[in-house]
């Protein structure tokens, strides 16, 4: 879901709304935090920084999961890997996707997890 106005004005970073939005998912959960902490009233801004917490929290879990195949020997390392590499990619692509779209002053949601992030920081953006 994307929001149709372009976030206008400075968020308490001193930053544009979007710069903030974008720059929220840089470091993932440690700018998360860190943008969460700071911005107390832009919307669009926290939404981001919460998104970015949860998406990062669920790569992770998600690359716990997939190290446990490789408990089982070759087959498991073998398909440890090739989801791995997928994953990585698929999570770097993701990454870039979702700075873009923050710095385009859009609120595009992630499946699941930015109906979440949405949920924590109040509802609509």
């Amino acid at each position: 879901m994307t929001s149709p106005n372009v976030p206008s004005g400075t968020s308490a970073t001193g930053l544009s709304s979007n710069m903030a939005g974008a720059l929220a998912y840089l470091l993932g959960p440690i700018t998360g935090i860190l943008f969460l902490v700071i911005e107390r009233q832009d919307r669009f801004v926290r939404f981001h920084a919460m998104q970015s917490i949860m998406v990062c929290f669920a790569w992770i879990v998600l690359s716990v999961v997939l190290s446990l195949f490789t408990a089982v020997p070759l087959v498991g390392w073998i398909i440890s890997f090739l989801l791995g590499t997928v994953l990585g990619l698929v999570g770097v692509l993701l990454w870039l996707f979702l700075m873009w779209q923050a710095f385009q002053g859009k609120a595009w949601e992630v499946p699941v997890v930015g109906a979440f992030a949405r949920q924590q920081i109040g509802g609509s953006v």
